[in-house]
């Protein structure tokens, strides 16, 4: 391992400690301000203060992100060790997830609600399959039907537990389709998916996209761009 690989871990908790204090001082001031009554502002001013609030708040976000990512590269945090099933959990998830519904894209579960026995993190699986459903939904342009598929598949041999999001229609040849990376740098969602992407590997699981067909540099394969694939061994702790 080299220098800049030992410096990794420090430079990325300086990094933290150095945007989380005055992020977190700027957002307590906003946040004051928003209750005060004396003098009373104009509707004016307050909403460019609750802009700014939330601005604020986007960034305190980001940076407790980036710690995450700092602490799972560096092994300071482990993942919790739950029995859970990955589909009934996000069975719990689909109501809860409104991402395009103003431009009226839906997000549709497909697939056997239960079967898919691990252990793991509950709530950090969670965020990061709900990171991976905006990401994908954010994008369509509406109206439009995203199926997330659940299936129990074999890959390399092993049992294995896997999800699907792709367009209505889509959904196997997305599957069937050579693997490629999943773009993680996807404007709007902070750090979410390169902290999904940890967190899913973390419990021996795997990510990627559809691999591009369109044979055309910088046209984008709409199958490949919208789609999303996760599968995980069956019976491996994380």
């Amino acid at each position: 391992m080299g220098s800049s690989d030992n410096a990794y871990p420090p430079l990325i908790s300086l990094a933290v400690h150095e945007f989380r204090t005055p992020a977190s001082i700027v957002g307590g001031y906003l946040r004051m301000l928003q209750k005060d009554q004396e003098p009373p502002m104009s509707e004016r001013q307050r909403r460019m203060i609750d802009e700014a609030e939330k601005s604020c708040a986007r960034l305190v976000a980001i940076v407790a992100e980036l710690s995450d990512i700092g602490k799972l590269d560096s092994g300071a945090i482990r993942l919790a060790q739950q029995p859970l099933d990955f589909f009934s959990l996000l069975e719990q998830m689909a109501d809860l997830v409104h991402e395009g519904s103003d431009r009226d894209v839906k997000l549709r579960l497909s697939g056997p609600s239960e079967g898919a026995r691990l252990t793991g993190d509950v709530t950090r699986l969670r965020t990061a399959v709900d990171g991976i459903f905006r990401a994908i939904l954010r994008e369509k342009p509406g109206p439009a039907t995203v199926v997330a598929e659940r299936r129990l598949d074999t890959r390399d041999g092993r049992p294995c537990a896997v999800l699907i999001v792709a367009d209505d229609g889509c959904v196997q040849e997305a599957y069937a389709r050579d693997a490629a990376s999943f773009d993680e740098a996807r404007g709007g969602l902070g750090l979410a998916l390169p902290l999904a992407r940890r967190v899913i590997e973390g419990h021996g699981g795997r990510l990627w996209s559809p691999v591009s067909t369109s044979g055309v540099p910088d046209s984008p394969d709409p199958i490949a761009r919208g789609s999303a694939i996760l599968s995980f061994p069956l019976g491996v702790n994380a």
